[in-house]
């Protein structure tokens, strides 16, 4: 049996014309972070985002699942109106409102590259749970 800590972790899922994304971490809040992070790295490599910009993100929903939507949302609606791309988060979650700093960079068309642009969350395989070894996960299918 492998006794090393399950480390916060992203991955990609297959989903017809569009991406899956999930974050997979010991705590909620870090599943949070891992998908949205699984999200930039659809757009563009996450080592070409620099820090350097942070912005205030909030959000309520009745439900964690409704909550990852919403979250995923929001930084959708900052990236696109704030012409930003987010590579790190910091997720803390109060029962049903999630509050978050998201850093990140203004989009360089040249320096990113963006391979897509992500339209939204969408209600296909969302879902956030927690396995029976601990861990949660957060998935959703966004719209490009």
């Amino acid at each position: 049996m492998n006794s090393q800590p399950l480390l916060p972790r992203w991955e990609h899922f297959e989903h017809e014309a569009d991406i899956g994304i999930r974050g997979i971490a010991p705590t909620l809040e870090q599943a949070f972070e891992q998908a949205a992070i699984a999200m930039t790295a659809a757009v563009t490599n996450l080592d070409l985002v620099s820090p350097s910009k942070v912005i205030s993100i909030s959000c309520e929903a009745s439900d964690n699942d409704m909550l990852l939507a919403s979250w995923i949302n929001e930084l959708v609606y900052e990236m696109s109106t704030q012409g930003v791309l987010f590579n790190r988060f910091e997720v803390i979650i109060d029962e049903d409102t999630l509050s978050a700093i998201a850093y990140g960079e203004a989009v360089d068309p040249q320096k990113h590259q963006p391979a897509v642009e992500i339209k939204g969350a969408t209600l296909t395989e969302l879902r956030v749970y927690q396995q029976a070894d601990g861990t949660w996960v957060a998935q959703c299918v966004v719209d490009v």
